[in-house]
């Protein structure tokens, strides 16, 4: 009787250099407290279209669906909130999977987020409710080496250190001025 053993390939998603991880790891080590200041510019092309410019990189494209009076152009600044809480979840899941020695070959982030826009940027129905998400759920497809337990702790783990999933959860001084 003859067995046929089948093996699963698993295609890693793009490398990161690990050494390059615990360098950036040795860096923050030796100096806890510094704090980086991010700027970015936005323009308003017209309607609710806006160009924001970040670094030297091309514009980063933000419009309002027809619904809300806008060209449809890119995704809303909601929209735009959640695709950076997925990115930034993607990015602490990857370097931390690479850390841990743990092999990813797929990993999607599928974001959805309630919102009550009733209010209508501060022109609609003015009664008092939440402004923002009120729930934001994320569902991670993930394929790799790991068994569901290290997934688990992995995904609890980058999702506690995640800047803009604690910029979600915790209050942040703002300040909004003239120029």
């Amino acid at each position: 009787m003859t067995q046929t053993a089948t093996a699963s390939v698993i295609t890693p998603l793009r490398p990161v250099s690990k050494d390059g991880l615990q360098a950036l790891a040795a860096k923050a080590q030796a100096n806890p407290n510094v704090i980086g200041t991010l700027k970015v510019k936005t323009v308003c092309e017209g309607q609710f279209r806006n160009l924001t410019y970040v670094r030297n990189l091309p514009e980063h494209v933000i419009d309002e669906p027809p619904t809300l009076l806008g060209e449809d152009t890119a995704p809303n600044p909601s929209e735009a909130l959640l695709a950076c809480l997925g990115s930034c979840l993607s990015v602490g899941i990857h370097a931390n999977a690479i850390m841990r020695g743990i092999t990813l070959s797929k990993l999607e982030l599928h974001l959805e987020g309630d919102i009550n826009i009733t209010g209508v940027w501060g022109i609609g129905d003015l009664s008092e409710k939440r402004l923002g998400f009120s729930a934001v759920r994320v569902k991670v497809d993930i394929e790799s080496d790991a068994t569901k337990e290290e997934l688990a702790e992995l995904l609890a783990h980058a999702n506690h250190w995640s800047p803009v999933a604690n910029t979600f959860r915790n209050p942040v001084d703002m300040e909004v001025s003239l120029a």
